[in-house]
């Protein structure tokens, strides 16, 4: 049996993040995720936008939150040595009701203190972006909401929370939970831990891990989501992040600049019926595409290089009916904390949750310190973390420097996206694993090619680092064997 003073349930962006915070305070922290990596689940399918908070209704946690995020989300990435761009937003609209909608929206933002916001119309706001449709009326300019890649964020929150002394203990599936003296007992596939604190961010499962312990109040309800990815051919086709509001009721298309240089059209919102889990439905990628037309009409999607799929945690109340457990009719709008004696969950947190990861973490922290009496802090806590250096940006002299430094650099396995061996090898050395955990960290595999060119390249050092032939090398963990042989990962 493994002692711990706080085990945090999934190592998602939330849980990277309510790692991070703990891990400043004078603590034994135990995450265990279920799956071979960080960020896998919720987190690898995210627009990265970084809100400014008008969205929200004024006073509600959301609000609160957003709006401390935000402000201090530069500090963060400075931190966290990862890219971010405060480009800046526009709610389009295109007739009286969506116009109605972002006066609303424009009150919400003051009250609740987001800085810069107006309405811009006629030839400002073409000016501001002249590839929208000019059958746009008005739009409200957000000039703090930004973009990051989200990989990039809680990879990084990871690996700043496992220097200070937090252990992550990965193919580690949650069986049972139940509470003893003094805290709690976890039974995972591999071990059994006794913890005085639970943090659960389990994602998607979240509610199901509350339930161990606790009756159903508020269940998640998953939601399919498409996305399109058009290649950095297309960069500087918008200058910030476009957020169409519809006339009819219902969601509108979002068009993201990205910190790479592509364009991200979507999300849909579908019904999660309409397609597997993990596959793009057909009705949303055409849904996707005459809106682009309505909304940009010059936008080239020929440059489609990717589209790609996500589940959405949509949290809904739920009350018993007849032995049943079924929905209200409404859905939850706020950010849904439980403190249960010890057991924190976080329940369906969606839009803004990567705005307020380290905002969500800190607050777990502060319950955690008030619940434990205080512990005090670690003294060798750092919160600082230095990425995975890239080619890519590099003047050319920083370029013949880094590789007279190491060889590997001078090497370009993945020549879209300009990524060396060396950035490859590094990525490994910090936790890949699979494919995916190498694309997720470097890029390589992200381009015009999607990974023709670097795949095998990247899959032989995988092999060679874990020792395994290459046959058990995966795309994305168990179940998705890259050679046809059906190896897993954990």
């Amino acid at each position: 049996m493994r002692h711990t003073d706080v085990a945090v349930i999934g190592a998602g962006v939330l849980g990277c993040f309510a790692a991070r915070a703990l891990s400043a305070l004078n603590l034994h922290i135990t995450v265990l995720e279920q799956r071979e990596d960080v960020c896998t689940g919720v987190t690898r399918a995210n627009t990265g936008i970084i809100y400014s908070g008008y969205d929200n209704h004024p006073g509600s946690l959301k609000a609160r939150l957003c709006a401390r995020a935000n402000a201090s989300f530069d500090r963060l990435c400075e931190e966290l040595d990862i890219r971010f761009s405060r480009c800046g937003s526009l709610m389009v609209a295109f007739g009286p009701h969506a116009e109605a909608v972002l006066e609303q929206k424009l009150e919400n933002g003051l009250a609740s203190g987001v800085a810069g916001l107006r309405i811009v119309e006629g030839d400002e706001l073409f000016a501001l972006e002249p590839n929208l449709s000019h059958a746009a009326t008005r739009g409200l300019f957000a000039p703090g909401t930004g973009v990051v890649n989200p990989w990039e964020l809680g990879i990084a929150a990871y690996e700043n929370a496992a220097a200070n002394g937090v252990e992550f203990r990965f193919c580690e599936r949650l069986l049972r939970m139940e509470r003893s003296e003094g805290g709690f007992l976890l039974e995972t596939e591999q071990e059994v831990y006794r913890a005085k604190i639970v943090i659960n961010c389990a994602g998607l499962s979240a509610d199901a891990v509350r339930e161990m312990l606790c009756l159903p109040t508020v269940r998640i309800f998953p939601t399919g989501a498409d996305y399109l990815v058009l290649d950095d051919t297309v960069q500087g086709f918008f200058q910030h992040v476009i957020f169409h509001e519809p006339e009819e009721k219902g969601k509108g298309l979002t068009l993201v600049p990205t910190v790479d240089g592509n364009l991200l059209v979507g999300p849909t919102e579908r019904g999660r019926d309409l397609a597997p889990d993990g596959a793009t439905a057909a009705s949303g990628l055409r849904w996707l595409t005459e809106l682009c037309a309505k909304v940009a009409p010059s936008l080239p999607l020929s440059e489609q290089i990717r589209s790609f799929s996500a589940l959405r945690p949509n949290p809904r109340t739920v009350r018993e009916e007849g032995g049943v457990w079924v929905p209200e009719d409404r859905s939850i709008n706020d950010f849904t904390l439980y403190q249960d004696n010890g057991l924190i969950s976080l329940l369906g947190i969606k839009t803004p949750g990567l705005t307020c990861a380290a905002e969500l973490g800190r607050l777990c922290a502060e319950f955690t310190a008030e619940t434990l009496g205080f512990p005090g802090n670690n003294p060798r806590f750092h919160p600082n973390r230095r990425g995975v250096r890239r080619l890519h940006g590099m003047d050319e002299a920083q370029r013949a420097a880094l590789v007279r430094e190491d060889p590997n650099y001078g090497d370009i396995l993945c020549v879209c996206r300009d990524v060396s061996r060396g950035e490859i090898l590094e990525a490994i050395r910090r936790g890949a694993v699979t494919l995916d955990g190498v694309k997720r960290r470097t890029g390589a595999g992200m381009g015009r090619c999607q990974g023709a060119r670097c795949l095998s390249d990247v899959l032989e050092l995988l092999a060679r680092a874990q020792r395994i032939p290459p046959e058990a090398v995966t795309l994305d963990g168990e179940g998705s064997p890259v050679l046809g042989a059906k190896y897993g990962t954990c």
